[in-house]
């Protein structure tokens, strides 16, 4: 039985040991993803990739670059979140092509262009500052993509620790199109979850009147 969003909000926590053995359904993995998918971006650019992975060879292979984390391994499936690059910049005709999209008249589509490469000249202005942009938005996807699996009684683990370009080179990346944000582990806790501590509510919200 999926549960509620609140009952999915205290189920998360970052599994450390999954059960091997009990693997993600197709459409369940399915859902988890579309979660992603269907998430927010600046200017509707949609600048990532997800790469799943279930072979366990290559997860295998990863697993080092990752700081040997048991996680790597022992999940049902790995989601390799990618960052965009090429894919924002006005020259590669795909923002163009993304906001086309909305049906709208030349000079509207002229003025969305201009606003666009205007606002981000200086995001733009080279592949380090994209990957900065793009990577911060990739977590947008995959706070949904965690709320999504634990609505299904699925576990999750984000991970940060990791060598970067050799992950980038195990899995034959073109960085100048999209690089690494986020390795992404789904699958089923073994252990209990540990108690859920996070600051109180009064610390962590503040009205402005």
């Amino acid at each position: 039985m999926n549960k509620s969003f609140e009952e999915a909000v205290d189920f998360r926590h970052a599994c450390k040991v999954f059960e091997e053995s009990k693997k993600i359904s197709d459409e369940e993995i399915k859902y988890i993803l579309e979660a992603g998918r269907k998430s927010p971006s600046s200017f509707g650019m949609e600048a990532w990739k997800f790469l799943v992975i279930s072979n366990e060879e290559l997860k295998a292979k990863l697993r080092p670059a990752c700081w040997n984390q048991v996680q790597v391994t022992s999940c049902s499936h790995l989601v390799v979140i990618l960052a965009g690059i090429e894919s924002v910049k006005p020259e590669s005709g795909i923002p163009k092509k993304r906001f086309l999209r909305r049906e709208m008249p030349q000079d509207k589509l002229d003025f969305y262009l201009d606003l666009y490469a205007k606002h981000l000249e200086q995001t733009l202005s080279s592949d380090e500052n994209i990957y900065a942009w793009t990577s911060k938005q990739t977590y947008i996807a995959a706070g949904n993509m965690m709320s999504a699996a634990a609505v299904l009684g699925i576990d999750s683990c984000p991970i940060e620790g990791f060598d970067k370009g050799k992950i980038e080179e195990i899995l034959g990346l073109d960085i100048k199109k999209y690089q690494l944000s986020l390795v992404l582990p789904f699958g089923y806790r073994i252990q209990e979850q540990s108690k859920q501590l996070r600051l109180d509510y009064e610390e962590v919200v503040e009205f402005i009147k």
